[in-house]
């Protein structure tokens, strides 16, 4: 399937008045990815070195050295597959619902983002000021920084601006620089749908979607803090995802072909996982690439031939229907827990492997019970299964 192929008009459809929204149920494997994803982000935000590392644990010392820093490391990456899965699932919608990105709906759009952000970011923001103005460590703000400013730059999504201006935020706050790339990206993209040519709006996203590395370099290896939390990388991975999604309406592989995908898509994640260190060193900084090429690979064979919900895997697709609610909410956990531990066994690191598995548990129970709360409101109205 050719660039040009990809940029040509879709089959007419509908006008927009006349459409009907596609319902989608569940689909299981990209729950999964997504259940993945944010299982290396709470696991990476547990096993840092000043935190609980698993590392120098017992189990850590039983272990390869690759695999435990795989598991412990990759919660970054893990942020950038999250990119990639959002930009795929938000432009189907739009397709599903309004027939071509170029007919998409702006109030429809924004409001649904609405509803599917702001009433769990508010309670958390509602949160997180509570326990910064307390003092508590790990949520109060030091140096130049200050609960109104945490709070101001969270709400209008320009919280890695006043974090590159102002150094690190407190881990409690930290997980929001992700969510401002993401809100910031859809402010603007709808617009593009509708104001750019077909082939230019295509155009532009491939190129953004190449320049993911050099807008990272652009940034000064010194400015450590800016040079993680920029906004242009993080969005031409969410470019990669729009980009499969129209590939993923242009054409339909065959199950054969999907499976091998699906296997070529794995081993690029694995490559960037656990061998991230060989794609930097080796393969030109390559590592990002890896891991949106398997994202895209795995989410057009999810999405062509979705595979049947497995038993053995219910727990990780249960992760990725919640990966928002857990996403905002695990630091309470992971940081309650840390202070916990070091209270009863100071430095002491044999016994960090212990509480992974409890603080997994405690972020998912606090997740289900966010997902419950009356406020929260889906992105898509109609029934609970339709919510992918």
């Amino acid at each position: 399937m050719s660039i040009a192929t990809l940029a040509t008009r879709d089959t007419p459809a509908p006008a927009p008045a006349a459409a009907v929204p596609v319902r989608r149920s569940r689909n299981a494997g990209i729950d999964c990815l997504r259940g993945l994803a944010i299982l290396l982000v709470i696991v990476h935000h547990l096993a840092l070195p000043f935190r609980l590392p698993l590392g120098p644990s017992l189990l850590g010392e039983w272990l390869p050295k690759r695999l435990v820093d795989a598991i412990s490391f990759n919660g970054y990456e893990a942020v950038f597959v999250f990119f990639v899965i959002s930009g795929f699932l938000i432009a189907t919608r739009i397709i599903d619902r309004d027939g071509r990105l170029e007919r998409v709906d702006l109030r429809r759009f924004y409001a649904a983002r609405a509803r599917r952000i702001l009433p769990l970011l508010w309670l958390v923001l509602a949160v997180l000021s509570i326990l910064a103005l307390s003092g508590v460590p790990g949520f109060a703000p030091e140096g130049e920084q200050s609960t109104a400013g945490l709070l101001a730059s969270a709400l209008t999504f320009t919280f890695n601006l006043y974090e590159g201006r102002t150094g690190w935020a407190p881990a409690g706050w930290d997980v929001l620089w992700s969510l401002s790339i993401e809100e910031a990206f859809y402010l603007g993209f709808p617009l593009l749908c509708l104001w750019l040519p077909r082939k230019l709006l295509v155009g532009t996203l491939l190129l953004w979607a190449l320049a993911l590395s050099p807008l990272r370099d652009l940034v000064p290896p010194q400015d450590e803090v800016w040079r993680e939390k920029a906004y242009l990388p993080g969005m031409a991975a969410i470019a990669w995802g729009v980009l499969a999604a129209l590939l993923a309406r242009r054409w339909s592989p065959s199950r054969g072909q999907a499976q091998a995908m699906a296997v070529c898509g794995a081993l690029c994640l694995v490559l960037a996982f656990v061998w991230g260190d060989f794609t930097w060193r080796h393969l030109y900084k390559s590592n990002l690439y890896w891991l949106c090429i398997g994202a895209c690979l795995l989410l057009l064979a999810f999405h062509a031939h979705p595979p049947a919900p497995r038993c053995a895997l219910g727990w990780l697709a249960r992760m990725g229907e919640l990966s928002y609610e857990l996403y905002l909410s695990h630091m309470f956990v992971v940081l309650g827990v840390v202070a916990g531990y070091r209270a009863l066994l100071g430095e002491e690191n044999a016994w960090t492997f212990v509480v992974y598995l409890p603080v997994l548990l405690l972020c998912r129970l606090l997740a289900g019970a966010l997902e419950g709360l009356p406020v929260r409101l889906r992105i898509v109205a109609p029934p609970a299964a339709s919510r992918n």
